[in-house]
């Protein structure tokens, strides 16, 4: 058992589209750089670059799939229109094919019947248009990239979308501290390239990269691929920008490491899914881009030998290990099937892909090597590749970042994002092929091992309520008698409110929807997420 080098296979990001990917330098404002698509064009595609299935069969509508009951808010008027047209004139789009893909999720699980989509480029023209809203009592559904997970970024009703697709601006960064001033309309991904050039690196990196915003980011808390060295974007993020329900701005955008006045009011909206109060400008903390960057991608013969070569490297790796995600086969078979990558090693029931990072090629590569020799000489690893360029790297990494991409075209998919004890991290998945047994095309399972995040998937040929009786509440009364948590990462949106009560207590659940109520007492931010319905 050798380690040979990565065969030829398609690195091509399924998100990824040149157009896209261009930086644009606005004018005479020297500065002030945008990124992503320009401020005076508009595709459908800007509310979500996903785009959606050619020919697929329509998406149901939410309130016909679920019971949801539409709140009194009111209806948009033409006096309505106008008043949007007096606050941002040329973005206020009412043509129903352009607002058709802002109405689904990229899933294409649920679907909303928004007739208004409104495209602000500053903090001030939110405001304004909150202000108007909150007088009007006209629901607003934030949407940045619209890649969530749990129908969280599109309507459920007919709610005023308010898109943060041009607010792309790149306020100021430090070459020195690395902290990142920008607005919530950035992408991840151009984010990422505009940092790396100034040698640094964002402390997050997500499948979805080349399609979600920085503001939606930090709304549902996202984790991603850089969790285990970086942490959690709640010590991160150094400061936010927030408009709230009313149209009042609270400017807490400070770029201090630190600041113990009063009160973390940053917390309050980090995660809270654009039902506090819309995000519109963020100040990050950026790492240093790692100088010697290596991945393995390695077959286990068993889930035991998963865990086993986790604490292997952790304890020999230390400070470089910053990625260690695990896959499982049937994750294989249709990453293969669908987008035809091929497997870089022999077949596994299991799959590792550990990466590296650090300062020092030489003495990276070393640790690295002495590991994996410890591991194939052990059997907790039966075959691997490693990556040192950039290009192999990125094949590797397609291996497991795709595999959303692979479920989406293998039928509809069941998703839940869960946190449990690593040692008891694919026990559901063996218990759920059981449970639902032929009603289910697959059950797979994959994540971040390194922070204890399954993302458990079921695919099904199309929906269906008796699959998805079998798979709810009990997915989640599982998880709970393991004391975890029913999101670790993806956020509540509007699939997952009803069972925050798995994760928190009444008394915390209680104390959320008065903060709700306190900040939103109209609840016009983001309804039917996040937050059971109270009576």
């Amino acid at each position: 058992m050798v380690f040979h080098l990565v065969p030829r296979c398609s690195a091509r990001l399924f998100w990824a589209s040149s157009g896209w990917r261009r930086t644009y330098i606005q004018g005479a404002s020297v500065g002030l750089k945008w990124l992503g698509c320009p401020r005076d064009s508009y595709s459908p595609l800007a509310c979500r670059r996903y785009s959606s299935v050619s020919g697929s069969p329509e998406v149901m509508l939410t309130p016909e799939r679920y019971p949801v009951q539409r709140l009194p808010f009111s209806t948009v008027s033409e006096e309505d229109l106008a008043a949007f047209e007096r606050i941002i004139p040329g973005r206020v789009i009412t043509d129903p094919e352009q607002l058709e893909a802002c109405n689904v999720d990229w899933l294409r699980s649920v679907r909303g019947c928004s007739k208004v989509l409104l495209r602000p480029q500053t903090t001030e023209e939110v405001s304004q248009i909150l202000r108007h809203c909150h007088k009007r009592n006209l629901a607003v559904n934030p949407q940045g990239g619209n890649t969530g997970m749990v129908g969280g970024s599109v309507p459920v009703f007919d709610e005023i979308i308010l898109s943060t697709a041009l607010m792309n601006q790149v306020i100021s960064f430090h070459d020195v501290s690395g902290i990142l001033v920008c607005q919530a309309g950035c992408v991840l991904e151009e984010l990422s390239q505009y940092v790396q050039e100034r040698d640094f690196i964002m402390p997050l990196d997500l499948g979805a990269k080349g399609s979600c915003h920085i503001g939606g980011n930090v709304a549902t808390n996202a984790g991603g691929l850089r969790f285990l060295r970086y942490g959690s974007l709640r010590g991160t993020v150094l400061g936010l920008e927030v408009v709230l329900a009313d149209g009042t701005i609270l400017n807490c955008l400070t770029s201090l490491r630190k600041d113990n006045t009063g009160y973390d009011l940053k917390q309050l909206f980090i995660g809270s899914e654009g039902t506090l109060g819309i995000i519109t400008a963020v100040s990050i903390l950026c790492p240093p881009r790692p100088k010697a960057v290596n991945v393995a991608f390695l077959g286990c013969p068993g889930f035991a030998e998963v865990l086993q070569t986790f604490s292997t490297c952790k304890g020999m790796l230390g400070e470089i290990l910053s990625a260690f995600e695990f896959m499982d086969a049937e994750c294989m078979q249709l990453v293969g099937q669908h987008l035809h990558l091929t497997n870089p090693v022999q077949e596994s029931p299991f799959y590792v892909l550990v990466e590296t990072s650090g300062s020092s090629a030489g003495h990276d590569t070393e640790k690295l090597t002495s590991v994996l020799e410890q591991v194939l000489n052990s059997g907790l690893v039966s075959d691997g590749t490693i990556a040192t360029d950039q290009r192999k790297v990125q094949m590797l990494w397609a291996l497991r970042e795709r595999i959303t991409e692979a479920l989406s075209r293998d039928g509809y998919v069941f998703k839940y994002d869960i946190s449990l004890p690593v040692d008891r991290l694919y026990d559901l998945v063996i218990d759920l092929r059981t449970r639902v047994g032929p009603r289910a095309k697959h059950v797979v399972g994959y994540g971040h091992l390194g922070d204890g995040n399954l993302h458990l998937n079921v695919t099904a040929e199309a929906f269906s309520q008796e699959l998805l009786g079998a798979l709810e509440p009990y997915v989640y009364a599982w998880t709970a008698e393991q004391r975890g948590s029913v999101s670790a990462e993806h956020g509540l949106g509007f699939k997952k409110k009803n069972v925050l009560g798995y994760s928190k207590p009444p008394v915390a659940v209680k104390l959320m929807q008065q903060l709700k109520v306190l900040l939103d007492p109209k609840g016009i931010l983001n309804p039917y997420k996040t937050l059971p319905a109270q009576a």
